[in-house]
């Protein structure tokens, strides 16, 4: 069956900034059907900036202050991509990012947000920038773990005198004491120093919140530097323009935002510090099609300060003039707010209130601002029903009801062969008919003596990246030649691509097929051909062809008594992918996930060998006891394997304990036959993982176990840092047994 609506536009959002959280979650409400949806995210967990000092100061813990974009994209059914925009062809409507192919549009929205301005000499080198915030988070618990450590006095500056930098240096100091008195030092040994160019801090809010901000920083015991425009920076030690030096142990760095140099290198209007100028409709006023929102916005109309309040306020306006522009239809203007209530913390459970001539404070204050902060929070944590998706004007050309089957099915020449023009292939010798001069069929000469080794695999897509599903599938596929100790040789690709416009199917098979052969390139196999048709849903494989000499063949059977059980990859993949499905899933789980379905097993299998190994199988479907099972039937023994060794993804275990399962899972479970596992190996955290069904797995081997620590360790230091002996060979059996041991 077709999908009922083919893909027809391309709506792309660069950023996972304050505005685009709410553009997806309104679209995530009432979808608009025909039109796909991609995030391009530096960070695949948004930060609410009006949390941070809290979590800085240890009122709140990682994920209580950042959106996770991954269930945010899929209930808003966007492709979410982790990467790095670099650039802009305006032009081709592509955006370029620092580790993938160019991603195409047709309408482009931006909200990377902004960067403190660090044009000071030695400022990068030598502090601590606060944004972005996912560099400075694992930067902020260094510098935690070093004051802890420090014996003697400790002086820490901020530079930046604005509402971020006040905030910033109370938080760092209840902390940091905080961190000092538990490790049994004396808290005020630390001193502390904001510095400000101005002639006072918060020179955005009125006269008596200053005073109060004052009040609260000399409290804490921050000495206030004005007038200290910072000249230059060296380890330990600030200059200023007035001559002035300012010796300090650790230096933050929080002042006004700066821009990304890209958007003014791609050809959009940008103002004099390269922010992008937009109109009222939050549109570029030099590209039709173009739209900016948050920090990294600058809008002509309405001028107003870096804040996330007003970022906010743009989500509902920009959703709607996306749409709209989606549609053709007239966009609409927005007029933000002159004020705005701003909460200021005070690093403890205090805060003040500033709003034009408004200025109260009290613990009430930080209720009130905590209180606030996490129904916002809540908003993109539990996500509202969705409505059905509005109608497009699906060309005629593409009626999803009028598709025909059989050859009429396969996706059209021109199309396929625009596509794979944009593929680097590379010839070698022994390919005498390949994709470099195609034919019905290709042919390839095999090396003297040699056996052939053939597999075959494929599977729908399990992620909305078609560049990083393509890098999957290569790796999959592979693997099983890697397990019989093969060496691949060349593939064959085997594609079904759901209904779009032309230019979006081109675009999907061109994305898949340059991750396919950059894996490909990497285990010098050549893609020599394939199928290509047109069905409901994307899907890739492989055959992949190889040879090997018949003395190196390595088989599931060989395994003999007191072998150790090496694994050389964690577990949990299956599970993730269904906890991606049903929106439980974190982004940074997974991200761990991907990088370990997308490393080649290669290098592993050469390893293993060299150590000794007898028999050798790649953990995919069937899950690790199934296909442990296989090895044990094949050679006549039973084993054991420690469940608490299993090496694990990251929040596996969690949706396990959760409830959640791939639906293969149950048909593993049918091995339970031949495992013996008593009440508490049932009950332990890992035992659902054994069943788990894995994509691009890890390596299986059984070899002797007096190599089995330093085959371990060789493993580790080539990058499979989850390898670990799970257990051992024990017996010869005529019906061989796995136990499972708590």
């Amino acid at each position: 069956m077709m999908p009922s609506t083919p893909i027809v536009r391309d709506l792309l959002l660069v950023g996972g900034g304050h505005t685009h959280v709410e553009v997806l979650r309104r679209f995530g409400m009432q979808p608009l059907a025909g039109t796909r949806i991609t995030l391009i995210s530096r960070d695949i967990h948004t930060p609410y900036s009006g949390m941070l000092p809290g979590l800085i100061a240890g009122h709140y813990d990682y994920d209580q202050v950042h959106i996770d974009l991954a269930p945010l994209a899929g209930f808003a059914r966007a492709r979410l991509y982790h990467d790095e925009v670099t650039g802009i062809d305006l032009e081709r409507g592509r955006v370029y990012c620092r580790t993938r192919p160019p991603v195409s549009y047709d309408v482009l929205s931006i909200d990377s947000g902004a960067t403190p301005a660090m044009l000071v000499p030695g400022a990068r080198a030598h502090t601590v920038a606060v944004k972005p915030v996912s560099n400075f988070w694992s930067r902020w618990q260094d510098l935690r773990a070093r004051v802890a450590a420090h014996t003697e006095a400790m002086t820490i500056g901020v530079v930046g005198g604005g509402a971020g930098g006040v905030e910033l240096v109370l938080a760092v100091a209840h902390r940091l004491r905080a961190d000092r008195t538990a490790h049994g030092r004396a808290a005020q040994a630390l001193a502390f120093h904001l510095l400000t160019s101005g002639d006072d801090i918060l020179s955005g809010h009125n006269c008596r919140v200053r005073a109060r901000l004052r009040h609260a920083l000399a409290a804490t015991g921050v000495q206030i530097h004005t007038h200290a425009e910072i000249s230059a920076v060296e380890a330990g030690l600030l200059r200023t323009t007035g001559g002035r030096t300012i010796a300090l142990n650790e230096i933050l760095w929080a002042t006004h935002a700066a821009a990304p140099t890209w958007p003014a290198d791609s050809g959009l209007a940008t103002d004099a510090l390269g922010f992008i100028r937009v109109d009222a409709c939050l549109q570029s006023i030099s590209h039709v099609g173009v739209f900016a929102a948050g920090d990294i916005a600058a809008v002509d109309d309405h001028p107003r300060p870096k804040s996330g309040v007003f970022a906010v306020r743009q989500g509902p306006p920009l959703a709607e003039n996306l749409r709209r522009a989606l549609q053709d239809q007239t966009l609409r203007p927005f007029s933000p707010q002159r004020h705005f209530l701003s909460l200021i913390s005070t690093g403890d459970r205090h805060a003040v209130a500033s709003r034009g001539s408004l200025a109260v404070a009290g613990r009430w204050v930080w209720r009130w601002k905590d209180a606030i902060d996490r129904r916002f929070m809540q908003r993109y944590a539990e996500l509202p029903s969705m409505m059905p998706a509005s109608r497009p004007q699906t060309p005629e050309q593409l009626d999803p009801h009028m598709r025909c089957g059989g050859c009429g099915a396969k996706v059209g020449a021109e199309l396929l062969h625009a596509a794979l023009a944009e593929l680097v292939v590379p010839t070698r010798d022994d390919v005498l008919i390949g994709l470099a001069a195609p034919d019905d069929a290709a042919v390839v000469r095999l090396p003297a003596g040699a056996l052939a080794v053939q597999s075959v695999d494929s599977f729908r897509a399990f992620i909305d990246d078609p560049w990083l599903f393509g890098r999957i599938a290569a790796n999959h596929c592979l693997s099983d030649l890697y397990a019989m100790g093969a060496t691949p040789h060349t593939a064959l690709a085997i594609v079904t691509l759901p209904l779009a416009a032309p230019r979006k199917m081109q675009d999907d098979l061109s994305q898949m097929m340059r991750g396919a052969n950059d894996v490909f390139g990497l285990a010098a196999t050549v893609l020599v051909g394939g199928h290509t048709g047109e069905g409901a849903e994307l899907s890739l494989g492989f055959a992949i062809n190889g040879y090997i000499d018949e003395k190196r063949l390595l088989r599931k059977g060989g395994v003999q008594p007191g072998d150790a059980l090496v694994l050389c990859k964690a577990l949990g993949s299956g599970i993730l992918l269904a906890g991606l499905m049903r929106g439980v899933c974190r982004a940074r789980w997974l991200d761990e996930a991907i990088a370990c379905m997308t490393q080649s097993n290669a290098r592993a299998a050469e390893l293993l060998r060299v150590h000794g190994a007898r028999a050798l199988t790649d953990i995919t479907g069937f899950g690790l006891a199934g296909h442990l099972l296989e090895m044990l039937r094949a050679s006549g023994v039973s084993a054991q394997v420690a469940l608490a060794s299993l090496p694990l993804l990251d929040g596996a275990a969690d949706l396990a304990a959760g409830g959640i399962a791939s639906s293969l899972a149950p048909e593993n479970l049918k091995v339970m036959t031949a495992i013996d596992a008593n009440g508490q190996a049932r009950a332990h955290r890992h035992f659902a993982l054994c069943f788990d069904p894995q994509t691009s797995g890890g390596l299986l081997a059984a070899l002797p176990m007096a190599a089995a620590d330093e085959c371990v360790a060789a493993l580790r230091a080539s990058g499979y840092v989850a390898s670990t002996v799970i257990g051992a060979v024990t017996c010869a059996a005529d019906e061989p047994r796995l136990s499972l041991e708590a």
